[in-house]
Parts: structure tokens; sequence; C-alpha cells
């Protein structure tokens, strides 16, 4: 039975009518309600604070840490060197005037005379340096001691007593996940602190300074952060911070820090010195790689290849050779050709360390007393390869060609260096990808001296296996090379 359209339409309204009443009900005495929360307004139980909060270190740590500001003077032809050339002095003098650049960054207290670590690119340059502490509103200037630009370290003396010194760690003691704390004073906005972990250790290769054996982490580090303390949870420090790596300028959670371990070995000579005297070995090295320690008969592929060794230097006179790959040094196992410059810079000169060496594939120790590393002196690698007269191609990819007195004036070759040219290398081929280049001299073939370019087409013609070593000559220095014989 359906019913008539009037009592439906009444029947909604009366239940409209209920619902509304209802509903205004509920809210009148929701809004008399009282909400109730629980609170506990008691600072954390110090046994607990103890495990959970870093407060108290950091608290008593950041009092080491001060802000660096600088400021120097730039020159108009600083600015702009085309100044320098009198026709733009006729029109523009007088019109550009000297003007003050200001810097940024941190720094971290050594001592309680006024001893104060930091970044060489900090304090690069600046006229003037200035100094503040934490919760004082007093600035002190600063002296530069001396900068290291080869790890950005630099110290600075301020004239003051009783500053709050930081307590130094065995940084070598890191390890991945370690909690560290950054603490430094990014753009300006004051003394900040973040946190992360020990992201890697002895990180390098990354072209920021010469000696680089960087701790990386990821707590945010950003411009002004540079200088900084990196401090581990009992508020030691263990690092330098010093870079980010960023596509934007800001924390992308890879961040730098010097370690402290190999800041204070700087910071000391810089203090003592006022500059920084490193041991030199006196020999170019290169890494190994797989097909360089087939033919070196190496098990593996640490340790650092000598390609040249300086005359009158601290190997030569220890009997290394080129051919020697230098696996340890002083008792620590030699890694790679980075660590074995780090070992022998951060060696005072004339100490004598044991080296050991695998010659053919035998272990030979020597005794190397170290000399100074001269100024223009660089520790390095490279690369090479070979053929015989034109056209005729006896290593994949290259043509060899005889040495001449024209080319060798035409390439400015050394009149010692005897050996076949490489006149012309497929960039595809094998020898292109070993790093054949055309202009390098080949010297040796399975460690067979070659004097010209028949020796090198003689040699290689008796090479068997699936590859050849040779060694070769290019301005950039001497080098081994390993090139695959097939294609």
């Amino acid at each position: 039975m359906t019913l008539p359209l009037f009592s439906t339409l009444h029947v909604r309204t009366v239940w409209s009518l209920a619902l509304a009443l209802l509903s205004a009900a509920w809210l009148a005495t929701a809004a008399r309600a009282e909400l109730t929360l629980q609170v506990d307004p008691k600072p954390i139980a110090a046994e607990l604070k103890a495990k959970t909060s870093y407060a108290p270190m950091l608290k008593r740590v950041s009092r080491s840490i001060v802000s660096i500001y600088t400021t120097k003077v730039v020159r108009p032809d600083q600015m702009m060197p085309q100044f320098n050339d009198p026709m733009f002095r006729f029109f523009g003098d007088g019109q550009m005037r000297p003007r003050r650049e200001s810097g940024l960054g941190s720094g971290v207290i050594l001592t309680a005379d006024g001893y104060i670590v930091t970044n060489n690119h900090v304090v690069a340059g600046a006229d003037e340096i200035k100094v503040a502490l934490v919760g004082e509103e007093r600035e002190l200037t600063a002296k530069l001691v001396g900068t290291d630009p080869k790890t950005d370290i630099a110290v600075l003396k301020v004239d003051a007593k009783d500053l709050p010194v930081i307590t130094l760690t065995d940084s070598d003691a890191l390890e991945i996940g370690d909690a560290v704390f950054a603490i430094g004073n990014p753009f300006g906005v004051g003394q900040t602190i973040t946190s992360g972990i020990v992201s890697a250790i002895s990180r390098g290769n990354l072209g920021i300074t010469d000696y680089e054996d960087f701790i990386q982490t990821d707590a945010s580090i950003n411009p002004g952060n540079s200088g900084g303390a990196l401090v581990d949870v009992q508020g030691r420090l263990v690092g330098i911070n010093t870079a980010i790596l960023s596509r934007t300028g800001g924390n992308n959670g890879i961040g730098f820090a010097v370690p402290i371990n190999l800041a204070r070995n700087i910071l000391e000579r810089l203090v003592s010195h006022g500059r920084v005297v490193r041991g030199y070995l006196g020999v170019v090295i290169q890494g190994v790689d797989e097909n360089l320690a087939k033919k070196f008969n190496l098990k593996d592929t640490k340790g650092a290849l000598v390609n040249e060794v300086t005359p009158d230097s601290a190997a030569a006179a220890a009997g290394i050779q080129p051919g020697d790959v230098v696996v340890s040094f002083a008792g620590t196992r030699v890694d790679d050709v980075r660590h074995l410059r780090l070992m022998a810079a951060r060696t005072p000169p004339g100490q004598t360390v044991p080296v050991i060496v695998l010659r053919d594939g035998k272990e030979a120790k020597c005794s190397v007393t170290l000399k100074e590393l001269p100024d223009e002196a660089a520790a390095g690698g490279g690369m090479g390869e070979g053929d015989s007269g034109p056209g005729e191609a006896i290593l994949n990819g290259v043509r060899l060609q005889e040495l001449n007195p024209q080319i060798r004036t035409a390439l400015r070759i050394p009149d010692g260096i005897e050996g076949a040219l490489i006149a012309d290398v497929d960039p595809v081929s094998p020898a292109g990808d070993a790093g054949l280049r055309q202009g390098d001299i080949l010297l040796e073939i399975e460690r067979q001296p070659v004097r010209n370019a028949r020796d090198a087409a003689r040699i290689l013609r008796k090479a068997k296996g699936e590859s050849v070593l040779l060694y070769v000559w290019s301005p950039r220095g001497k080098r081994y090379v390993a090139v695959n014989l097939k294609p």
C-alpha cells in the first residue's frame, strides 16, 4: 500500500526536526565538556637523561666552538683583471673603488691560551680575522699562525686566557655507524648543533684537497660550518668540518670532515715551525688494477706501483726500483696510491721506516730514511702504449714509429728517453681503453728495454698470454700499462 504524498513529507519533516534537536543538544554538551590531558612538567630524570639526551655533553662542548668573521679588501684589478690594461684605466680610472668582502666560518679552541683550528679556506686572503666566543658579545682579533692549503687546515691565535678547551680523541678508531655531532655557525644564524652518523671513513679522490682522508657524515653541514667541530657522543673532537657534496649549495646529507689525527699532525707543525714539513719518498706511483696485478704476479690490487724513482731520493738510496709494488710502509699495509702518499707525507723528514715491496712477485724489505718534500714535488701516476712501422699494427689499435731527432725536437722529448714513438692510437681499441695516447714513448715491453720500433715489433711477436705489460713515457711522467692483445 502506498502512503499519500502528504503523509510521507510529514514523516520526513518530523524526523529532520528530531535529528536537529539531538545535534544541538550534543553540541551544547560538548561545548561544556573539559579537555583532560595528561601532563608531566618535571624535567627528565637525571639517570634517564644521561642515557637518552646529549644535552649535558653538548652544553659543555659547544663553549669550545667559535664563530669566525673575516674581511678583506678587494681592489678593482682583482675584481676585473682587464683594468690592468692602460686603455681600461684611461676610461675607467676613478670609477671603481676598492671594496670590502666579508666571510664567515667556525673554529675550535685547542688551548686555554688561545690557539684555534679552522679551515684554510675560511681565512685565506683575509685582511682581518675576528673570533666570537659563545655567550659573549665581545669579539677577539685573531692572528694567523699558519695555513696548509693541501689539507685545508689553518691555525689562529687570540690573546686570551682560560678559554674552554675541547678534548681530542683518536679518529682512527671511528667506525661507520658511530653517532657524531656537527657544531658551527651555518649561514650566520648562530651556533647550531646537528646530529648524524659516520657514513664512511677514509674518503678520497674527491678533488677537494691534495691530501684527502675524509670522514663522511650525514650530520647537516652548511656554509658557515666550515672549520667547526665534529664530535663523538662523549664530546671529543674527531674531525674538522670542511666541505659538502651538493648541487644546490645546501646540505644534501653528504658532508666531509678532516680527521683530527691528520689535522693534529698539521697544526702541531704549523705552531712549532710556522709551516708544514712533509716526508718525501721520491717515487712516482700509480694504482694497481686487475690486469697489472696479473702481469706483476700479485695476489690482489692492493699497493702502489712504482713508475719512476727520483735520482738521489730516499727511495733511490734504499734500493727501490721501477716496477716494485709498495705493499707496506712503516709497518702499515698500503691499500693504494693515496694511502701511501698520506703515510709518507705524515712521516717527519729524517725518520727511517721499514718498507716492503713486491719485486717479481717476491717480497723485498728495505729501510727508507725520508727526505723533506720539495714545494714543487708531487706524487702522481700515469698511463701509455705501442706498434712498428707505419700501418703495421702489432698491438691492436696502435701504430709505432722510429724516434728521430726531428720528432724529438717537435715533441720536446728529453735526450735521455729512448724507445718507440706511438704515432697513432685508435681511441676505441684496447690500447686506447688502457690510456695510451699519440706521442707516448714505449720504453719497455714485458720488462725488456725497447730502443726503437724494431725492438718493439720483435718483443711483441714473442709476447704470450692475453695481455702485454708496457712501460711508457709521456710528458705527464712514466707509468706501467697492461694492454689486452685481443680486440
